[in-house]
């Protein structure tokens, strides 16, 4: 399923349209489950951000988001503050004191670009 498909909704329509409906769908199985608006309540997407997933036309799944977020929290575990996290040819800046993802560019984006102000770089 994809997240984002032609029209971007904002985060906060997601949440409060989607994610936090009774019932909403559960990612995973066993003791540890943990539900998608869960995900979406600990990673955030600033406006930067999500204009940049509209304007490059990145389209995020389920899966994709659980990775991104996996990712950030393996930086907050190694004192990162803001990471470059890089998964399938696209690349993150995240705020990680924030959870927050502060931009996001596509394979084309990405070459010959510099990144700076990070200090630290996972890859998921």
């Amino acid at each position: 399923m994809n997240i984002m498909n032609g029209q971007f909704p904002s985060i906060e329509q997601v949440t409060d349209n989607y994610l936090k409906q009774p019932g909403a769908k559960k990612t995973g199985t066993g003791s540890g489950e943990q539900s998608f608006a869960d995900v979406f309540d600990s990673l955030k997407f600033s406006k930067h951000a999500s204009s940049r997933l509209q304007d490059r036309n990145i389209e995020l799944s389920e899966s994709q988001i659980d990775r991104l977020n996996a990712g950030m929290q393996k930086a907050g575990e190694k004192g990162i503050n803001e990471s470059l996290v890089l998964m399938d040819q696209m690349a993150f800046i995240v705020n990680v004191k924030n959870n927050t993802v502060i931009t996001a560019l596509n394979d084309q984006e990405m070459k010959e670009n510099v990144f700076t102000n990070i200090d630290g770089a996972i890859i998921v």
